[in-house]
């Protein structure tokens, strides 16, 4: 909290912060506390986001669901829940099912939301109709406009859930036959400063960044850390109990931003996000407030070279 406002806005934000299990200190003691507890963050990190901003969630499923109205009450926008599958392997011989009253746990979500883009105060869907509108020509005529046959009035003045954000080049030849053909006294049109129309880069920007890789689902089999770049505290143990595996955090880190973006990483435990992301040729800012995890954390970023030339 002391940190958001110094540090340049996000491209992407990585938040592994509690999870209602009373498993670092701070943490609360069920699902029931996250609410209040995410919610100063969550403000602050909408007052800082932009359209290009994506937020990854990690959490329990419990713990998401009672983290997710405040986060869409702040504007982020659901986008996919991805789970991470520790497989088998991850409670191989801990687990007494003779006893156990459900199917063992072996799966995390890391769900991903936008940041809901507004232009005088509007939803974009809200201000493209009101725009064309004010143009007093026929939404049909949207259709010339694009050049398609009837995929503008469907698809980009769509009124429900149906409707798509038009591509650059689309926007922009929307942009330009408004301008062109709308009532002079209006123009100009779709000009988020009244001024000057927004160009088919400014439309663009309006909207988070994806990459999707190929070969990925929203499933990740992937084991948890058992050795290798698993951080040790001085007793030899593992440092923390839940590390995330670098390979995820640069997965979901290269699909959400381009090289010299920002990352954001408000909740830094060993800072695994932000040596995926310096790794990844990003920019990244965290914070932690254990001493213990700070330290070994920041030792990361020279101990961890090897292992990211790999990612």
């Amino acid at each position: 909290m002391d940190f958001y406002e110094s540090w340049p806005a996000p491209t992407v934000i990585v938040s592994d912060g509690g999870y209602g299990v009373l498993g670092f200190d701070g943490d609360t003691s069920d699902h029931l506390g996250l609410p209040e507890w995410y919610e100063p963050h969550i403000n602050a990190w909408a007052a800082r986001a932009t359209p290009q901003t994506t937020l990854w969630f990690w959490n329990s499923e419990i713990g998401w669901a009672a983290a997710h109205p405040v986060l869409e009450k702040h504007g982020f926008q659901y986008v996919n829940a991805n789970v991470w599958n520790k497989t088998k392997a991850h409670i191989a011989g801990n687990v007494n099912t003779a006893k156990i009253r459900r199917f063992p746990v072996v799966t995390e979500l890391c769900v991903q939301y936008s940041f809901e883009a507004r232009i005088n105060g509007l939803p974009l869907k809200q201000w493209m109709l009101a725009e064309w509108e004010r143009t007093g020509i026929p939404f049909r005529e949207a259709n010339q406009a694009c050049g398609v046959a009837d995929a503008a009035t469907r698809k980009y003045f769509d009124r429900g859930h149906l409707w798509y954000q038009p591509p650059p080049d689309k926007f922009q030849m929307l942009a330009d036959y408004a301008n062109k053909h709308g009532a002079p006294k209006g123009r100009p049109y779709f000009a988020a400063d009244g001024e000057c129309p927004l160009t088919a880069e400014e439309w663009e920007a309006m909207r988070y960044k994806f990459h999707c890789p190929h070969g990925y689902t929203n499933v990740w089999e992937r084991t948890a850390l058992h050795c290798g770049e698993r951080v040790k505290a001085p007793n030899g143990r593992a440092a923390h109990l839940n590390q995330k595996p670098l390979d995820l955090l640069s997965l979901i880190i290269k699909a959400s931003s381009d090289e010299g973006d920002v990352v954001w990483e408000p909740f830094g435990g060993l800072f695994s996000a932000s040596v995926a992301a310096w790794g990844s040729g990003r920019k990244a800012y965290a914070s932690e407030i254990d001493s213990t995890y700070f330290q070994l954390g920041v030792r990361r970023f020279s101990e961890s070279v090897p292992m990211l030339l790999n990612l």
